[in-house]
């Protein structure tokens, strides 16, 4: 156990460090980045910095097998650089089993990682997007899904729209049991509901939604209900398009992990499809043993003695594998996405890969 401390720190302390060195460059970059993004904006270098700041976890988390892949290297090539593996297996451990507790240690580490990171960079997401879209002084189109249907706001001329359905179709442009709530003011500010449309189905269509079998009650009359009025079809504008309704969801990493499994069903049961939400969940699930597959990789392909040369070209050949197999998997998801390969198998064909991978480049440069 001593061994398994001893390789547990320095790999823990080793990825920290990388860990913090790649916070603070995408931190610069961003900077960059968002002063060119608002340079038509008046905006102060503090607004920047938090920009930055919030966006940075989202790609930080996103980067994690890779500072993985680079802080295990770092760690096992330094050890065969100074001969502290000669002695390891001079003691008679082989490089399996002096693995079995540092890769048991990155699963169960690498599980408590996705708990605590996972929410932070749902909430740093979220915020981040508010303060964007606050300082562009863009008009946000709000849709929620909840037990009691979809909820959708619009912004409109004088006012703003709130319109809950019970049901859609997938794309969004079919609204099922629909009603329509019109405010006066901005709902922020305390404007109140001028007039309510009740229909059977909307349909959204350029620059308008249809609305058939159509109930409207004039709120600001003494008695709303009998001055309501009934008709086969109402055309009500909006300036939405399916696009915008799609886009308007929460995207999956924008959204808690625990939160994930209700807000699938509650989207399923809108009508909507949640096979990306549906992916996203199980690769955050298998992250782990991602990570396990990753430096244990990185550790297999830099456990040879120093004066055999060649350790340049280790390194290299395991980060290249690294990166393609951190491609290979962002690829998986989008076929995972696009419904062409199962969910489960987009999600953990790249972490087991990885894993007996690794395993095999250790069975073929260890004696047991």
């Amino acid at each position: 156990m001593i061994l398994a401390r001893y390789l547990i720190r320095k790999l823990a302390m080793t990825f920290a460090l990388l860990f913090g060195v790649f916070a603070g460059m995408l931190i610069l970059l961003d900077m960059v980045e968002q002063v060119r993004r608002l340079s038509d904006h008046q905006v102060g270098f503090a607004q920047i910095v938090r920009l930055a700041v919030l966006n940075a976890p989202q790609t930080l988390y996103q980067i994690t097998p890779l500072v993985m892949v680079l802080s295990s290297m770092a760690v096992f090539l330094t050890m065969s650089r100074s001969s502290e593996l000669v002695v390891i297996r001079a003691a008679g451990r082989s490089g399996l089993r002096m693995m079995v507790v540092p890769v048991l240690a990155t699963m169960l580490v690498g599980a408590v990682y996705v708990a605590v990171m996972n929410p932070l960079v749902a909430s740093a997401t979220r915020e981040y997007q508010r303060v964007l879209a606050q300082l562009r002084g863009d008009v946000v189109t709000a849709v929620t899904v909840a037990r009691d249907g979809l909820w959708l706001r619009q912004g409109v001329e004088g006012g703003q729209v709130v319109i809950n359905a019970a049901g859609a179709s997938p794309d969004g442009t079919v609204l099922r049991d629909v009603t329509f709530l019109v405010f006066a003011h901005d709902i922020e500010d305390g404007g109140g509901v001028v007039r309510r449309l009740h229909a059977h189905e909307a349909r959204l269509t350029l620059g308008a939604w249809e609305l058939y079998s159509v109930k409207d009650w004039n709120l600001g009359a003494e008695n709303p209900e009998a001055a309501a009025g009934t008709m086969a079809r109402l055309d009500l504008p909006t300036d939405l398009t399916p696009s915008q309704i799609r886009d308007s969801f929460a995207r999956p990493g924008a959204i808690p992990l625990w939160e994930l499994p209700g807000f699938i069903r509650a989207l399923e049961r809108a009508g909507f499809a949640a096979l990306e939400h549906r992916v996203w969940l199980q690769m955050e699930l298998a992250l782990p043993l991602l990570l396990a597959g990753m430096m244990l990789l990185a550790a297999g392909s830099s456990m040879h003695m120093a004066r055999a040369g060649g350790a340049g070209l280790r390194a290299l050949a395991t980060i290249l594998a690294g990166f393609a197999l951190f491609f290979l998997r962002n690829f998986a998801q989008v076929l995972g996405e696009s419904g062409q390969i199962p969910v489960i198998l987009a999600a953990w064909a790249l972490p087991v890969a990885s894993m007996l991978l690794a395993l095999g480049i250790m069975l073929n440069t260890e004696d047991g």
